[in-house]
């Protein structure tokens, strides 16, 4: 297909599913007429193609909005096509996929077209956690239609033509686009966390889609794996000098790590890898500071990897919270998120302690007292309540203050705390870490953990549901 800049709704899916696999449903809908109507249109699809085929020969289902169609908004009938297509989906545990460009409400419809937005939230919700759901904005999503990517699970814009917005920019007040450009690609995904990532062509999208369904399981009850062809016990020289993706990257199958929400709270990574096949989840520190939204970004995807059964695998460098008076209205609150979805997570969770570990925000990454059913370290890791050089100041103020030369002193007794309370061996001895591992067998090792954890069982207390 050739790389002109807009494609149409049908030539989306075309690019999207493997050649020739879509097979269309519902191509003679079209929108009924209503005491709404103030004048009779031409509806083809009722502005929306729907069906099913294949990606790489996995089932999934798609909804692609035709803009030529009344802007593609929704109404009753529209809304009908992609409600019908959840109800197949569901029934055979296979993804979701909308590829959205939308005008929103269709104000022709009135009332009848506000129903068709509850019947698609209303499906979607019901999906959510059985069956992955993928949104790759176009063109529009606006109004209630921006909805539609915050109930899915994953969400895809292109640089220049896509726009999500409830209110647009010069709706505002003080605004106006020229100034803040609120509904822009880039201004969404560096700030409200709702999209994976954002391409400069829908041809790569689409690729991007491809991508990331083949690493997700098809439904809720069903495994992530492929062939391995990667060497098993693959060591990493110089790992130990290596950021977060660096060691993600190398860790991984065939060196390939896919991160999503790129763009949004730099200071945590997440995304997927294979290991000995299997998909799995990984959350880094990529600083050695916690902010809310890095904590609130890493909740909700270890909230989806629980969902799906999909195994955890957490990198650790860290040593606090973001303090600042911003931070401080959402901090407690997002730790408390992350702490819950790991402690809730009944999937396979291997922990590894790469660099510093300490007070709260080390126990909000998984440790063991959390839920972590492993836990490794490299022998260079520190954990403990907090640096040694600031824990000596505060227990020892008396000694350092009378040494003649504070800075030895201080840096003696640091060393000794670091010794006997802020080592990964002294953390071993306590059974808080499991084993001390070498960083170049990190793959290795955490790989030989998974595979000794693929069989785990755990329930939870008989509840409805969580209360948070």
């Amino acid at each position: 297909m050739s790389e002109k800049l807009k494609y149409s709704a049908s030539e989306r899916i075309a690019a999207l599913l493997d050649d020739s696999s879509f097979v269309e449903i519902g191509a003679y809908v079209t929108a009924r007429n209503t005491d709404f109507n103030l004048k009779e249109f031409e509806t083809p699809k009722d502005g929306v193609l729907t069906g099913y085929g294949v990606i790489d020969g996995k089932l999934v289902y798609v909804y692609s909005q035709d803009a030529s169609v009344l802007g593609g908004s929704i109404g009753e009938m529209h809304a009908k096509k992609i409600a019908n297509l959840y109800n197949l989906a569901m029934k055979c545990g296979a993804p979701v996929i909308g590829l959205v460009d939308c005008a929103g409400l269709r104000l022709q419809e009135a009332t009848d077209a506000l129903t068709a937005f509850g019947r698609i939230f209303r499906k979607m919700t019901k999906a959510s956690g059985v069956i992955p759901q993928i949104t790759a904005i176009f063109g529009t999503c606006g109004g209630g239609t921006a909805m539609i990517p915050s109930l899915t699970d994953f969400t895809f814009m292109t640089a220049q033509n896509a726009k999500l917005f409830v209110n647009s920019p010069n709706a505002l007040d003080g605004n106006y686009e020229g100034k803040v450009d609120t509904s822009a690609a880039s201004y969404i995904s560096e700030n409200t966390g709702l999209v994976d990532a954002v391409c400069d062509t829908e041809a790569e999208v689409l690729s991007e889609i491809r991508e990331l369904v083949g690493m997700l399981p098809s439904n809720n009850e069903d495994i992530a794996m492929v062939s391995c062809g990667d060497e098993l016990n693959r060591t990493i020289p110089g790992i130990e000098t290596m950021d977060a993706e660096g060691i993600l990257t190398n860790i991984a199958d065939d060196l390939k790590f896919v991160e999503v929400k790129k763009a949004y709270a730099k200071d945590v990574k997440i995304g997927f890898m294979r290991l000995n096949g299997a998909t799995v989840g990984c959350v880094a520190n990529a600083d050695t500071t916690l902010s809310s939204a890095g904590l609130t970004k890493a909740a909700k995807f270890v909230n989806f990897c629980d969902a799906f059964s999909i195994p955890v695998l957490t990198l650790v460098n860290v040593k606090n919270f973001a303090a600042t008076v911003e931070e401080e209205k959402t901090i407690s609150a997002a730790a408390a998120a992350l702490s819950f979805a790991y402690a809730q997570a009944t999937v396979e969770q291997v922990t590894v302690i790469v660099g510093e570990a300490y007070g709260s925000a080390y126990i909000t990454m998984n440790s063991k007292s959390l839920g972590a059913d492993v836990v490794y370290a490299w022998p260079s890791a520190k954990i403990g309540m907090m640096d040694s050089k600031m824990a000596a100041r505060i227990i020892y103020p008396d000694d350092i203050a009378a040494a003649e030369d504070k800075a030895a002193k201080e840096k003696e007794i640091a060393a000794k705390l670091d010794e006997l309370q802020g080592s990964a061996l002294a953390a071993a001895r306590r059974g808080y870490v499991d084993d001390i591992i070498e960083p170049d067998a990190t793959r290795k090792r955490v790989i030989a953990a998974f595979e000794m954890l693929a069989t785990k069982q755990e329930e939870g207390p008989a509840k409805k549901h969580a209360s948070l």
